[in-house]
C-alpha cells in the first residue's frame, strides 16, 4: 500500500477530484457527480465549513471528508428533523459538527484511511458533538463509524431521490479511540 498523508485540503480547487474518489467509492453517475458538485462548493462557503484529504505521496486524491457547524436552515437538517423529533433526538440538531461527506477510494478502503479522516476532522470541531446520515445497513461504514461512538439517532430516515433508506447517527465528541 502506498504512503497516504491526512491533511487539510482545499476541496474547491480539487472538487473534481474529490467527486472521482466519491463516484467509485459511491457508485454515482455522471448525472449525480454534476448535481453533487454544485452542493459541495455551495457547502464550502457555509461558515466553519472545512475539509480534509488522504493524499498519496504524488499527491493523488485517494480520500477526502468535509464538514461543517450544523445549521438547522439548511436542507440536510429540514429532511432528517421530523425523524429526529420522532425519536425523541431533535437536539442532536443543535451544537453538533455535521460530517457531510466522507469517502475513500475502493483499493484504499481497510487501512484506517477513513477513520484518521473522520477523527481528523472532528478533533478540530468546538462543537461537543457530530452527527452524520449514512444508508441504512450493514456496512463498513456503518461499523467503523460505532466504533467511534457514534449511535442511530433516527432510522430509516428518506432523502429524497434516494432510493435507499439511510440512518442519521451521532456520537460524542471526541470520538472514541
Amino acid at each position: 500500500m502506498e504512503n497516504v498523508v491526512v491533511g487539510p485540503v482545499d476541496l474547491g480547487a480539487r472538487v473534481d477530484e474529490a467527486l472521482a474518489v466519491q463516484a467509485l467509492a459511491f457508485g454515482l453517475g455522471p448525472d449525480e457527480v454534476a448535481i453533487r458538485r454544485q452542493i459541495v462548493l455551495r457547502h464550502l462557503g457555509h461558515p466553519g465549513a472545512r475539509a480534509l484529504g488522504a493524499l498519496t505521496d504524488d499527491g493523488r486524491l485517494v480520500g477526502f471528508v468535509y464538514g461543517m457547524p450544523n445549521d438547522r436552515a439548511h436542507w440536510w437538517s429540514s429532511v432528517v428533523q421530523p425523524y429526529l423529533r420522532r425519536e425523541g433526538n431533535d437536539e442532536w440538531l443543535d451544537d453538533a459538527f455535521v460530517i457531510t461527506e466522507l469517502h475513500v477510494l475502493p483499493d484504499f478502503q481497510g487501512h484506517r484511511i477513513g477513520r484518521r479522516l473522520i477523527t481528523d476532522i472532528t478533533d478540530t470541531a468546538t462543537e461537543p458533538r457530530s452527527i452524520l446520515s449514512a444508508i441504512d445497513g450493514d456496512s463498513p461504514a456503518r461499523r467503523l463509524y460505532r466504533a467511534l461512538g457514534y449511535r442511530d439517532l433516527a432510522r430509516p430516515v428518506h432523502f429524497p431521490s434516494a432510493a435507499r433508506p439511510y440512518a442519521v447517527m451521532g456520537a460524542p465528541l471526541p470520538l472514541l479511540r
